[in-house]
Parts: C-alpha cells; structure tokens; sequence
C-alpha cells in the first residue's frame, strides 16, 4: 500500500467568514499525481490557498506526512516542503529571471548544489532569459519561471493552481511534459487544480471532482481515459 504523502479531513474554510469549504476529505500518496477539478467557482482555488495556509481553516486537519500543517504560517509550510505555484503565477515583474529563482531559496535553510543546473534542464528558456525582467517575459515563460521558484525549494508536495490559464498549446504541452519528468524522475508528488481537458488526461492519475466546496466525486484511472465522463465535470 502507497505511503499518504497528504490528508486533509474534515477542512472548512473561506474568506471574511463567509464559507467556501464545506469539509474537504482527500488523501494524496507519495508519488501521485492527482487533479482537482470541477466547475468555475467551487473553491478549487480556496482549498490550494487553503493547503499553503493563505486561506485560515476554520475546521479540520492537514497533514503532511507527519507533520501537522494547521495553523502554520505559509512560510513554515513550504519550509516543510509545501511549494505553490498560485493561479495567476505572481512573478516579480521588475526582477530578473534569476533572481525571481533567487527568491525560492527563502523556503529551505539549505539548497541543492546542482538545484539551478536541474532548473535549467527542466526550463532551458530561463537560463536563455536569465537577466531578464520577469515582467517582460510571456505568459508560458512566467508559468515556466513560477514553476521554477518553488522547484529551488526541493518540495515535497507540488501544488499548481490552473497551470494551462493564458498560455498558448505548445507551452502548455511543454509543462505537462516537464511535470510528468518531475514526477517520474525525482517521485516528486503533484496535486493540481485544472480546466483544461487534455491537459488532466495527460497528466492527472486521478481525480478528485469538487462541488459547492465538498468533494462529490472521485474518478478512477480508467474513467480518465473517458473525455465525456471528465467533461460532465467540467461544464458549465
């Protein structure tokens, strides 16, 4: 039996005191990578910023492995070996390619020797754009550079929220790509919250299916492999 990288039980939460998590149950194994899906404005959004801790739960447990993340600052979680990459991917416009990077150093006391050398590998058009600002680079570039920043953290569970918005086919492709090699060269676990149907094919193992802040649904790997069966999730 796979080791549970990830348990969340019973996590209510929402904004101002309004709720949005309605008690959210969902494991994730070491290793997986698995995608939250579901219409526009169910809280897919509100249960990552939930997990990283920029949402306050109300109610409920999450734990990594075994440390307990309620109720930590987000900095303590992504030193834990929490990395997000939000919706909207929130570059630094006015810094560098490189020290948008730099700034992923903050979430471990320690970095890998060779984590750039990987980083570049991974995104051979960061090294190309090193001193570029941010701000300048194209909508697939700053996805490919936010990915970046929190991979300098070597984290432990992989948090993407909307990795397809805004960018065009062929990069969307190529981060599919990346993250899949991710996954199956370092076992790196990857949780992430998706519209775009092919790109849940392409990557996601399974799927956990979200309605008016609850998991309604889960689908299996085989019902992945059924456009219609993922779509009736999906649709307005």
């Amino acid at each position: 039996m796979s080791e549970t990288l990830l348990d969340v039980k019973g996590l209510r939460g929402g904004y101002g005191g309004k709720p949005v998590l309605q008690g959210i149950d969902l494991s994730v194994s070491k290793g997986e990578i698995v995608a939250v899906i579901g219409r526009n404005g169910v809280g897919k959004t509100t249960l990552m910023k939930a997990l990283i801790g920029l949402v306050e739960s109300t109610a409920g447990t999450i734990r990594l492995g075994s440390a307990e993340l309620t109720g930590l600052a987000p900095f303590h979680r992504a030193r834990l070996g929490v990395g997000y990459v939000p919706q909207g991917r929130d570059v630094f416009p006015r810094l560098s390619v490189r020290e948008n990077l730099q700034v992923g150093e903050s979430m471990r006391e320690r970095i890998s020797a060779d984590v750039y050398k990987r980083i570049y590998s991974l995104f051979p058009i960061l090294k190309e754009r090193t001193r570029q600002q941010a701000g300048t680079l194209s909508g697939g570039q700053q996805q490919q550079l936010a990915i970046g920043r929190v991979l300098v953290g070597s984290p432990k569970l992989l948090l993407l929220d909307e990795p397809s918005e805004g960018i065009q086919p062929s990069i969307v492709q190529d981060i599919g790509r990346i993250i899949t090699q991710l996954n199956r060269e370092s076992g790196m676990t990857i949780m992430f919250v998706e519209q775009n149907l092919d790109m849940i094919k392409a990557l996601a193992q399974r799927c956990y299916v979200m309605d008016k802040g609850r998991i309604v649904a889960h689908v299996t790997p085989q019902e992945l492999e059924d456009r219609d069966a993922i779509r009736k999730y999906l649709a307005v």
